[in-house]
C-alpha cells in the first residue's frame, strides 16, 4: 500500500508519494504520515545543542537531524526551541517530525544519554589543544560500522563548546582551515563531521 502525505491544513491527499525525497518546497506544504515516519529506520545518532543561539541553526539542524535520520536533537541551555518561527522556517517543518527534547545543560544531556547506553560516544565539535582531525582514521569512535551509539555535541556560535563538555567527550574533532577565517557555521560543521562518520 503507498501512503500519501497530506497538505498541512487539509484533509485532501497529495499527490506527493512518501518514499520519495521531497524538497523544501514539498516539505513546506507536507507532513509525512505516522505510519510513514515509522518505517524510518532511525541510526544511533543524537545531536546536542550546547547553548547554540541563532534559531536559524537550530532549524537548521533539526533539517541535517533528519537527513542523517537521527535518534533525536538535544536543546540545551540558552538553545531556543519549537515551535518558533525562525525555527520552523530554516527546518522546513522537520522539527515537527525529529525527535527533540529541552536539557538545562549540555553537561547532563551528556549525563542522561550515558545512563540510558554506558556504550555510547561523545564526540565534540571544536578547536581544542585536545583535537584530533574530524576525518582521522585512527580514531575508532568515528565509524557507525559496528553500530555504536554516538552523541554529537556542537557550540554556540561564539563561545563554542563549554570546556565541561569538552572534558566530557570521547574525543574532540575538529574541521581544518586553510584561510583567513578560523572558524565555520556550526550547522556546515556538523553536517561535514555527520557525513564523516556515516562513511
Amino acid at each position: 500500500m503507498i501512503n500519501c502525505l497530506r497538505h498541512r491544513g487539509s484533509g485532501r491527499a497529495s499527490s506527493i508519494i512518501w518514499g520519495m525525497k521531497l524538497g523544501a518546497k514539498e516539505l513546506r506544504l507536507t507532513k509525512p504520515s505516522e505510519a510513514d515516519l515509522a518505517k524510518i529506520k532511525r541510526r544511533p545518532i543524537w545531536i546536542i545543542l550546547d547553548n547554540v543561539m541563532d534559531t536559524y541553526n537550530i532549524g537548521s539542524i533539526f533539517r541535517l537531524a533528519d537527513a542523517v535520520a537521527a535518534q533525536e536533537v538535544l536543546l540545551c541551555g540558552g538553545s531556543e526551541t519549537p515551535p518558533a518561527s525562525r525555527i520552523h522556517k530554516a527546518a522546513v517543518g522537520t522539527e515537527e517530525w525529529v525527535q527533540w527534547q529541552y536539557m538545562e545543560t549540555a553537561v547532563l544531556a551528556i549525563a542522561k544519554l550515558k545512563n540510558q547506553n554506558s556504550k555510547i560516544k561523545i564526540i565534540a565539535v571544536e578547536q581544542d589543544e585536545r583535537a584530533i582531525p574530524y576525518n582521522s582514521p585512527l580514531h575508532p569512535s568515528l565509524n557507525l560500522r559496528e553500530g555504536t551509539p554516538i552523541a554529537i555535541v556542537v557550540g554556540h556560535e561564539t563561545e563554542g563548546v563549554s570546556k565541561e563538555v569538552l572534558d566530557m567527550a570521547d574525543v574532540i574533532v575538529e574541521i581544518p582551515m586553510y584561510g583567513v577565517n578560523r572558524s565555520m557555521n556550526v550547522v556546515v560543521a556538523t553536517g561535514i563531521v555527520l557525513y564523516r562518520i556515516l562513511g
